[in-house]
């Protein structure tokens, strides 16, 4: 019989008011499964299969607080329409001990206009690598969606989420900000690091004023936005220590890449070019086969691959960090807590493996068996999995 793990990896901490059984927390990725924005039972089951599994939270993925802020219409939109459903999510993670996280944020330029019916919006307008126009968000757009945050932060509150993640990463609207490449303003919202902050800052502090202290709020935040001219580690740790300085974070979860010109700089592996391609109508695939090879790059995988950077930030903030990154072993995740990491963060191998935590936890030696084949990445169109598992 294996011997149960006492690694701190399984101790139990606190993430501001949520006690959570473990430091293993289930990174967002979009699940896939919400066909016209509505809660099923197949992403129910999504997050309890993790929450069984024995990962300390889940986190729900990707929750919209505007109508244009979605990615397409199949994500769904944190309002009072979808709280009944989202409450009997919430039941369902806890009924297994875990918590359960909500991911909010507004899509901003990897919105689909054509899909959502409304402008893709930005810092500055432009067009994407991809040829979708972006209209500039003014300064009453930049008011509206900072309430919509805070609506939406009251309706997971109210639909019993623990923990509150602020999407300031990937190039969504507020990571667009961040951006010096994508925010090229003029007024109180660009220029400076300070003033392309200001945005992310007012809605971090209109999230924490709506829910209070009861609930964790947590942000999402780019190192690196991984293309050129783009958010570098100099001036995110900048942003970091503006946070931190507000005062309404429990944890800062650290991320990279762009989704809108470089999301293989989060993922590292394979690039699944065939499999992405596939995914594409008709017209849009015949061009992809010529440009798609620079939209996903391939970039070598390594175990942990973005600890060297989050050691910056470790070592600049007092704020508790969230290590995220290709974390596959039992060793990283002990070496990680050592060394200071409050929790880490898992997607792709608990895809592979929801019941890794427990796997590990009764003495398993083996990590993770994700292969960073990166096919799971096509599969967000239907249903997000791993496509080497029998379902």
């Amino acid at each position: 019989m294996p011997i149960a793990s006492s690694s701190g990896v399984f101790e139990q901490a606190d993430l501001g008011p949520v006690h959570l059984r473990n430091r293993i927390i289930k990174a967002a990725t979009f699940e896939g499964v919400m066909p016209g924005g509505q809660v099923t039972d197949a992403l129910i089951e999504f997050h309890r299969r993790v929450a069984a599994g024995g990962a300390a939270m889940s986190t729900v993925a990707y929750l919209a607080v505007s109508p244009e802020g979605r990615t397409d219409r199949h994500c769904l939109l944190l309002n009072e329409e979808s709280r009944p459903g989202l409450r009997r999510l919430t039941d369902a993670v806890h009924a297994e001990g875990a918590a359960v996280a909500a991911q909010v944020g507004h899509a901003g330029p990897v919105a689909n206009a054509r899909s959502n019916r409304a402008p893709s919006l930005s810092p500055s307008g432009g067009f994407t690598p991809l040829g979708t126009r972006l209209r500039a968000v003014d300064a009453a757009g930049i008011e509206r969606i900072t309430e919509d945050y805070r609506r939406a932060a009251l309706v997971a509150v109210e639909a019993g989420f623990d923990s509150i993640e602020v999407h300031v990463g990937h190039n969504y609207l507020l990571s667009a900000f961040l951006s010096p490449k994508l925010n090229r303003r003029h007024d109180a919202y660009g220029g400076s690091v300070e003033n392309r902050a200001r945005f992310p800052r007012q809605v971090l502090r209109a999230v924490r004023d709506a829910v209070g202290d009861g609930i964790a709020v947590t942000a999402k935040l780019n190192m690196a936005d991984g293309v050129p001219g783009g958010l570098w580690l100099d001036e995110s740790l900048e942003v970091a220590t503006l946070f931190e300085s507000d005062g309404v974070l429990n944890a800062i979860e650290l991320t990279g890449g762009s989704s809108l010109a470089n999301p293989m700089y989060l993922f590292r592996g394979e690039a699944p070019l065939k499999e992405f391609g596939a995914t594409l109508p008709p017209p849009v695939r015949l061009g992809f086969r010529f440009i798609g090879s620079r939209f996903l790059k391939a970039y070598p995988f390594e175990e942990a691959f973005f600890l060297p950077y989050a050691r910056q930030f470790l070592n600049a903030l007092s704020t508790p960090i969230i290590l995220l990154g290709g974390i596959n072993q039992l060793e990283t995740m002990e070496a990680a807590i050592a060394e200071g990491f409050a929790f880490v963060a898992m997607a792709r191998a608990l895809l592979r493996e929801p019941d890794l935590p427990n796997r590990l936890q009764a003495g398993s030696t083996g990590g993770s068996l994700c292969i960073h084949c990166n096919k799971c990445m096509p599969t967000i169109y239907s249903t997000t999995r791993c496509v080497l598992v029998d379902r």
